[in-house]
């Protein structure tokens, strides 16, 4: 594959591809000068409706072209705000390499202003300090991008004028999310006590340091919490345990998660076996099995309900000791926010299972089993280039029961995942599962796997 140039992104534009444009910048961004990208994200954005990026790109522009500061170079303060923009209109990947030049900038003036201090009787004003809110923004469109490593990198770099909240903090929980829990958990504990409304994102990360080193001193895995460990980190992150690993391009990057998945009846069957081997193994004793309004949900909670031996009833906040059955968190038919906001607080004895969990764009309650991870899934009642089967929920039960759920043999070159290997864990982890709110996890943690953009 050759690298595109900016005269084949300006090409793409002018032939009215504008995803094309979206690739060939995502190349570029970090090669180009965000003031020579400017002009052509500055057409884009005003193509698309998207008024302030269009300004912001406009006098980025302006500001290399001639209106620069007296180095030659840029504004920071126009860096900072076109970045800013690219933050709000979700393009982080143009937003890092601009704030990371308007920070190299504004520190360059920050020490330049030191000088003038120092200088004689000390009377000349120096220029004012914005590198804290531009090193925000940074870290913020870094963690987007889910660059964590260098995220913390940025941040240690600026030690000196770091406040405990937001930036020290931030570099505890961008550590974590790299996989570096000794710089998280001692940065941590030497922060100041929080505000309230600092404090749930402390808890947050306390509880999943917690979780990781119930991983660790389990290690049910040949190398607990490694670059590999899949279900480890998806359990100190997310609190949530993952049932099953894709058993398809492990060695080629994709570390047990699938890219995209033509779902079947025999891997929902498959995601409910595992389901009730972890009930089993965790101790978790349910009552009843609740039922969301969505055809997928009814269908898949009825055939949970089945194969648990438990009553199905109507979903209904509050109620204790039961096992609530989604398909896709993100896809729930016929709920409101104030239903995810419900789930989100867990009931005594309430497990939340999400057979297919989206780990790019990921849901706003976190299950608390997961049957799988995908970027994309299309269920088995939507094969590709056939008709969607219309069916009602109890025929779709049916074919989920009547689905043979032995796992997929895979490419032969992905690590086994044996029943054992998953009800050893759950026994593992039992006294941290079930514990705290059911937080969003924004990111994909320390596991890369490949993926479409």
């Amino acid at each position: 594959m050759t690298t595109p140039s900016l005269d084949d992104a300006w090409r793409h534009l002018e032939a009215g591809d504008p995803h094309a444009v979206l690739r060939d910048l995502r190349t570029l961004a970090d090669a180009v000068p965000a003031a020579r990208l400017s002009p052509l994200v500055q057409q884009l954005a005003a193509g698309s409706g998207f008024d302030d990026l269009a300004e912001a790109a406009t006098r980025l522009a302006a500001a290399s072209a001639g209106t620069a500061t007296s180095t030659g170079a840029p504004d920071p303060v126009a860096l900072y705000k076109y970045g800013y923009a690219c933050v709000e209109r979700g393009a982080a990947f143009l937003a890092a390499p601009a704030l990371a030049e308007a920070l190299h900038l504004a520190t360059a003036e920050a020490r330049e202003g030191e000088k003038t201090k120092r200088g004689l009787f000390g009377r000349s004003k120096p220029r004012p300090d914005n590198r804290l809110p531009i090193l925000d923004e940074l870290v913020s469109a870094l963690e987007d991008e889910e660059r964590h490593a260098e995220a913390a990198a940025v941040l240690r770099e600026h030690e000196p004028i770091l406040r405990d909240w937001p930036e020290r903090y931030l570099l505890a929980y961008n550590a974590l999310m790299a996989g570096d829990r000794t710089t998280a958990r001692t940065t941590l504990d030497r922060l100041s006590a929080p505000d309230d409304q600092w404090r749930p994102a402390a808890d947050r990360v306390r509880r999943a340091l917690g979780r990781a080193d119930a991983v660790e001193a389990a290690a049910p895995a040949p190398d607990p919490l490694s670059r590999q460990d899949l279900r480890g980190w998806h359990f100190a992150l997310t609190g949530g345990l993952l049932a099953t690993l894709s058993p398809y391009g492990f060695t080629a990057g994709m570390t047990g998660r699938y890219a995209f998945l033509q779902d079947s009846y025999g891997l929902c069957r498959h995601g409910l076996e595992r389901l009730r081997l972890i009930l089993d193994a965790a101790g978790a004793r349910p009552r009843s099995v609740s039922l969301l309004p969505g055809r997928a949900d009814r269908a898949l909670g009825l055939a949970a309900a089945e194969l648990l031996g438990l009553p199905a009833r109507p979903y209904e906040p509050g109620t204790e000791d039961t096992v609530v059955v989604a398909y896709d968190l993100n896809d729930v038919e016929g709920i409101g926010p104030e239903t995810l906001t419900a789930l989100r607080t867990r009931s005594a004895g309430e497990v939340l299972y999400e057979h297919a969990t989206c780990w790019t764009d990921t849901p706003t309650v976190t299950a608390d089993v997961s049957g799988l991870l995908g970027q994309t899934v299309a269920p088995p009642w939507r094969m590709l280039g056939e008709e969607p089967d219309e069916r009602p929920a109890e025929e779709l039960t049916a074919e989920i029961l009547a689905a043979d759920p032995t796992p997929d043999d895979g490419d032969g070159e992905t690590p086994s995942d044996p029943d054992e290997a998953v009800a050893a864990f759950a026994r593992a982890v039992r006294e941290r599962w079930l514990d705290g709110p059911r937080d969003r996890c924004r990111t994909s943690g320390p596991v890369p796997s490949s993926r479409f953009r």
